[in-house]
């Protein structure tokens, strides 16, 4: 089976959301916040397993641009100066298919690192 493909990308502005429907039938609402917390940069990921980097307070991030590269990835141009991640079809399927768990996870990590900040 090949990787899904989108159909359509729409940039929601208003409801800050990306939407992306794929050519299976799949259809994912992606905030902003999430694209940008699970960028797929070596600044987010880092370079390695165990380097990747919680990234937190962009609650309010937009996104400026998407923009293609090839036939394969969008990279999205975050309006806090992040624009170098490419997201893939295959990662963007991804974060829609695993948004629960990947979102709670998140939350998680945040609010550990918040407690710890406050030396709880």
């Amino acid at each position: 089976m090949s990787d899904p493909t989108p159909l359509e990308i729409k940039l929601r502005t208003h409801s800050r959301v990306l939407e992306v429907a794929f050519d299976d039938g799949a259809r994912y609402q992606l905030p902003f916040e999430y694209l940008r917390v699970h960028s797929p940069s070596a600044e987010v990921k880092g370079h390695g397993p165990g380097q990747e980097v919680l990234v937190r307070h962009k609650e309010n991030v937009g996104i400026r641009a998407v923009e293609p590269v090839g036939q394969y990835a969008v990279k999205l141009v975050f309006d806090d100066g992040h624009d170098t991640g490419l997201f893939t079809w295959k990662y963007l399927y991804e974060l829609g298919r695993d948004h629960a768990a990947n979102w709670e996870r998140y939350l998680k990590r945040k609010a550990e690192a918040a407690r710890l900040e406050c030396g709880a």
